[in-house]
């Protein structure tokens, strides 16, 4: 049986995929890096900017997920992201392997109504800028006939295991069970669409599966209508035993934060997603595989309780 590989194991959605994956007793590969040391599945350290090891990683696969998560720095990601997108188009090219690019939402920069396969790109940030050419070169590879591949996008995302990356673990779920009052990104009334992890990566699963799935763009399931953070907030703090209130961090906070923290520094052009209603419409993939996404508050309850068992750290 051919093997699904992971490229970027060890993130969140990578975690959730590959419990998602041997749950479906399928064969996997995880790579990275610094690969984590199990012999439940294959593991394979490479570097993704050289050719020559991503072909090594990709070969033996029918598909590869690509849930790369790079340090979040403009400089980083201009220098090392089209060298690992060419040279997975390329050894998918050769091998043969389909193409799954996990996605967010960057490249449709800020939108007046929900956002859809079909939203135009009009980055509104030098960082959706440059995933729009992403996505854009891989379909055109797949316009070309060159390779099989599906772009799967998320909202931002969150639920357990995600407290590195996720914007409600880190201000919310942390900040409350450290005893410290909730934060929110400028405008905690305004709508704003998560993507519960273990959907996503259940979601993917599905595309994978399913020849009817490819050489297509595809929104995770996501749930509808999009919470406030106010909401959010209140419902977390109700699960943890802890009070409500939040206190919005505005624009000029983060770009004073931003002086003495690069990843800070790197938020702010990223901010009109808080400022403006950001709802995300995951239809198209709820209709074809009639999947109900996880409600917020069930979501939400989720990963409070993951917290308070000590599943996922602080």
């Amino acid at each position: 049986m051919s093997i699904h590989t992971i490229l970027g194991a060890g993130g969140a959605v990578a975690d959730a995929l590959t419990r998602e994956l041997l749950t479906r007793q399928l064969p996997v590969r995880l790579v990275s890096r610094h690969p984590p040391s199990r012999t439940d599945v294959s593991c394979i350290a490479a570097d993704l900017t050289d050719p020559a090891q991503t072909l090594r990683a990709v070969t033996g696969s029918s598909v590869v997920y690509m849930c790369v998560g790079l340090p979040y720095n403009f400089r980083i990601w201009r220098r090392d992201w089209p060298r690992i997108i060419n040279n997975t188009i390329d050894a998918c090219r050769q091998t043969q392997a389909k193409l799954i690019f996990f996605d967010n939402v960057y490249m449709y920069g800020h939108t007046d109504g929900p956002m859809t396969e079909d939203t135009p790109y009009d980055p509104s940030s030098r960082k959706g800028d440059l995933r729009a050419r992403l996505a854009t070169q891989i379909m055109s590879e797949v316009r070309k006939g060159n390779i099989m591949a599906i772009i799967a996008r998320s909202a931002d995302f969150y639920g357990p295991g995600t407290g590195k990356t996720s914007v409600p673990d880190i201000l919310v779920f942390q900040r409350l069970l450290k005893g410290q009052r909730a934060q929110w990104l400028v405008r905690a009334d305004a709508p704003h669409s998560f993507t519960f992890v273990p959907d996503a990566a259940r979601g993917l699963v599905l595309l994978a599966t399913d020849t009817n799935a490819w050489n297509q763009v595809w929104h995770l399931p996501t749930a509808s209508p999009a919470i406030t953070g106010e909401t959010f907030i209140e419902q977390a703090a109700r699960l943890l035993g802890k009070q409500p209130g939040c206190t919005v961090l505005a624009p000029w906070m983060i770009r004073v934060g931003g002086l003495f923290d690069r990843a800070t520094a790197e938020l702010y052009e990223m901010l009109y997603q808080y400022a403006y209603d950001y709802r995300f419409d995951s239809t198209k993939f709820e209709k074809a595989y009639q999947f109900t996404p996880t409600s917020y508050e069930e979501g939400i309850k989720a990963t409070a309780l993951s917290y308070m068992s000590g599943a996922a750290a602080l």
